[in-house]
């Protein structure tokens, strides 16, 4: 990874989880951040910390650890893929050039920062988890890029 290549990141989930002990409560918070190029690499990571700013922070570095190439092909994906991760089930289909993203929530997110400017995507499971729902979606990617790289290595 280079040093002169920029990052965004959006944040996704921040919540304040407490930890109860015989003392009290112990609150900290958990952040959930997206990482991407918008030229084809994008990650999740999660960091957890007593300061907001600083699970953020951690989240960011983490993120950065488990970046992902995405299989992009026209500015969009070579073909479409089902996949769940957990309860949360995602299905993603190419779309023409100019179409942009239909794609909601955190999906939209992922693909925008990614680089994928063409797809249609669907959330087909009704939970809300959306740390589940990115999962679900990067592994999609990554499924479709081991399945793509095997069709060009028979070719």
């Amino acid at each position: 990874m280079s040093a002169e290549e920029e990052f965004f990141s959006k944040l996704i989930d921040l919540r304040r989880t407490t930890r109860v002990t015989a003392g009290g409560k112990r609150f900290s918070f958990r952040a959930a951040v997206i990482v991407g190029n918008k030229k084809g690499k994008v990650g999740l990571g999660q960091g957890r910390a007593k300061d907001a700013a600083e699970a953020i922070e951690k989240a960011i570095k983490n993120a950065k650890k488990n970046l992902i190439e995405l299989p992009i092909i026209n500015e969009t994906i070579p073909f479409e893929i089902e996949r769940k991760f957990s309860s949360a089930k995602v299905f993603l289909r190419p779309q023409k050039k100019g179409r942009g993203i239909r794609a909601g929530g955190v999906i939209g997110i992922i693909c925008e920062i990614g680089g994928v400017s063409n797809i249609n995507a669907k959330l087909i499971s009704s939970t809300k988890n959306k740390i589940n729902i990115a999962k679900a979606c990067l592994s999609a990617f990554d499924e479709i890029k081991k399945i793509f790289l095997k069709k060009k290595e028979k070719k």
